[in-house]
């Protein structure tokens, strides 16, 4: 893949997540202002029912197909049939293993509940129940979406990867509309448990599958673009999936430790559920980190991956080298400019989610501990699929291994602290962990690649904090003069935490780049659109 053409790709799926986290957000606004950001009960059961598909799915084949499928396609495409029968069969049998994984799950969800809230009273373990029943199917389709986005990836069709997800937003977003219509804004969480009727847990959670459904069904029309077509095939010897089961058996384990370490992160948030920011508020706030994670890292990861995959499967360990050094760097800028505007507009921002200066206070906290490893987690992102595209599995385990065992201690010790700060202290937790993991990463990269430096790295590292603390300084003063700290216009209402919220963004966007500038920072054509592209 050329440089103009994995310029092409990234802004193709920046734009396409671009749009569905912003549909996202609108969905998350709505949700919070129905349900309640903070010490809501009903919102902390919805919020561990709908995450159960992705925590389930994550386990079974989640990251295992983002892992291994790009690699393994590329590799099948110099098959006499262009990797037709690698396509069919390795769709037989992961499907086959989802829809079994799916129908036991759903049996399942009453026990499946209590194992992430297992301290919640009975009658808020009973709709969290019901919310799961209506939820788990989303682990097939789930599962459908990734299976053939990642088969569409590996062909360097990158477009509906990163667009279907819009018309789940969609179609999600009308479910609650119609929720609000029907039942009522409830932004101060003060609907009971025991008050939701068997129509507002199907219209809610229904929505919500139906739009994970139609984002997986949308694939299948881009097909024949790359000249495939399904049809089971039960034959699963003779086409070279013993290698990619090999690669998957690795992040199997691995995603297994990091659902072992988000079960202990939920049982221990959920014992503040009802009192303030518990389940519910740090899945918020971890949307708001996830916007420029998904929007750049992940669109430049994606197609750098490919790229990468292509290098590796070439034995040309040096380009893998050079790919890794230059997406690291890039990704390093954008992050920190990321983390400078999140944190100095955390509480303007959260008067989207939370109504009263005590939530928005909560909230706020939250993005703020979370955002602190924003960088770190993004970079690590990266370097994740470095070792993939090497067809390296261990490595990331013993990674996530290290991780696991640091984090889950250290949120055990969290469930100490009082419950109105509790979630800060669990986001703290994450951030700082991540940190250390991201650094154990980079120490692997470089024993795997010898031509990887991390000079230059460092250099950009250096450069981006220092433009970082000082954009973050001047939205900090500008947050302050907006009464963003004392109950002022900042935090007064929805419209004027959208007003201050643009205007920290921008103050720190300026400030950012102007830093970069007087630091003579190279790479900082790729944060400004109007610098001309290296290589045209």
């Amino acid at each position: 893949m050329s440089e103009r053409s994995l310029r092409a790709s990234s802004v193709m799926l920046g734009s396409g997540t671009l749009v569905s986290r912003a549909l996202g957000f609108v969905r998350a606004i709505l949700l919070a202002q129905a349900l309640g950001v903070t010490a809501s009960a009903g919102a902390d059961a919805f919020a561990v029912a709908n995450q159960l598909p992705n925590n389930i799915y994550a386990i079974v084949a989640g990251g295992v197909f983002s892992a291994t499928l790009v690699p393994a396609i590329v590799k099948s495409a110099v098959h006499n049939d262009g990797g037709r029968a690698y396509v069919n069969k390795l769709m037989t049998a992961a499907l086959t293993l989802m829809v079994a994984t799916t129908a036991l799950a759903t049996l399942l969800a009453p026990v499946l509940v209590s194992l992430y809230a297992s301290r919640w009273s009975t009658d808020q373990l009973a709709l969290a129940t019901a919310f799961a029943y209506i939820c788990l199917p989303q682990i097939f389709f789930y599962a459908l979406y990734a299976l053939l986005g990642e088969i569409l990836n590996g062909r360097n069709v990158f477009g509906p990867f990163t667009w279907a997800p819009v018309a789940n937003n969609v179609i999600a977003i009308t479910g609650l509309a119609a929720f609000v219509v029907l039942f009522g804004f409830d932004s101060q969480g003060t609907r009971s448990v025991i008050d939701w009727s068997s129509g507002m847990v199907w219209l809610l959670a229904g929505s919500a599958t139906l739009g994970v459904a139609a984002q997986s069904l949308l694939l299948f029309f881009f097909w024949r673009r790359i000249g495939l077509s399904f049809r089971p095939d039960f034959r699963w010897r003779g086409v070279g999936m013993r290698d990619t089961g090999r690669m998957a058996s690795w992040t199997f384990g691995m995603l297994l430790l990091t659902q072992v370490a988000g079960l202990i992160e939920t049982n221990v948030s959920a014992l503040a559920s009802g009192y303030g920011a518990s389940v519910f508020t740090l899945q918020t706030a971890w949307l708001t980190f996830m916007l420029p994670h998904s929007v750049i890292t992940v669109s430049l990861a994606t197609a750098y991956f490919t790229r990468m995959s292509a290098h590796a499967s070439a034995n040309n360990l040096s380009a893998v080298a050079a790919d890794t050094e230059e997406s690291v760097r890039r990704i390093t800028l954008f992050m920190f400019w990321a983390a400078a505007a999140l944190i100095s507009a955390a509480f303007p921002f959260s008067t989207l989610f939370a109504s009263g200066s005590v939530a928005v206070s909560q909230l706020a906290w939250v993005i703020i501990a979370t955002t602190i490893g924003l960088p770190a987690f993004s970079v690590l992102f990266l370097l994740q699929r470095v070792f993939y595209a090497l067809g390296d599995g261990r490595t990331p385990f013993i990674v996530t291994l290290c991780q696991t065992v640091v984090f889950s201690v250290l949120v055990v010790c969290c469930s100490v602290l009082p419950r109105d700060i509790l979630a800060v202290g669990v986001a703290t937790t994450l951030s700082v962990v991540g940190i250390g993991q991201t650094g154990l990463a980079f120490y692997f990269v470089r024993k795997r690649l010898p031509e990887f430096s991390l000079r230059p790295i460092s250099v950009t590292t250096l450069r981006a904090i220092g433009a970082a603390v000082g954009a973050l300084g001047a939205g900090l003063g500008v947050a302050g003069l907006l009464g963003a700290f004392n109950n002022g216009f900042a935090i007064a209402n929805v419209g004027a935490g959208m007003c201050a919220t643009i205007v920290i963004g921008l103050t720190v966007s300026l400030v950012f780049i102007g830093a970069l500038r007087l630091l003579r920072t190279p790479e900082l054509r790729d944060l400004v659109p109007s610098s001309r592209p290296r290589g045209e």
